[in-house]
């Protein structure tokens, strides 16, 4: 049986931990500007973000190279990932007062 490790040290992973890291980050930064910054609401997304996001996906992949037909999976599982990810961090530029097209998009 593969290591533990060779599931949550690919690329993918860490292409979402460092999403994760920057969403936590401008998430942070976001809530201090708008004095709205609660360590409930941060350990909420640690649980919530991290734990679904980071061992879901390591699931996913077991799964896709276990049964390699369900290989297809992992690529889709790592997209939604990144767009659900990339969402939080402009819905964060935006409480930052960065300027984005439309309010509603995100």
């Amino acid at each position: 049986m593969p290591q533990f490790v060779d599931y949550f040290g690919t690329s993918q992973v860490q292409v979402i931990a460092l999403l994760i890291g920057a969403d936590v980050i401008l998430g942070v930064v976001g809530a201090f500007a708008k004095k709205e910054f609660r360590f409930g609401k941060l350990a909420g997304f640690m649980h919530q973000g991290v734990i679904a996001y980071v061992l879901g996906f390591g699931i996913v992949e077991m799964l896709g190279k276990a049964l390699p037909q369900l290989a297809f999976a992992v690529q889709i599982a790592f997209f939604l990932v990144v767009i659900a990810l990339v969402s939080s961090i402009v819905r964060n530029l935006h409480k930052l007062g960065l300027p984005l097209p439309g309010k509603d998009w995100v």
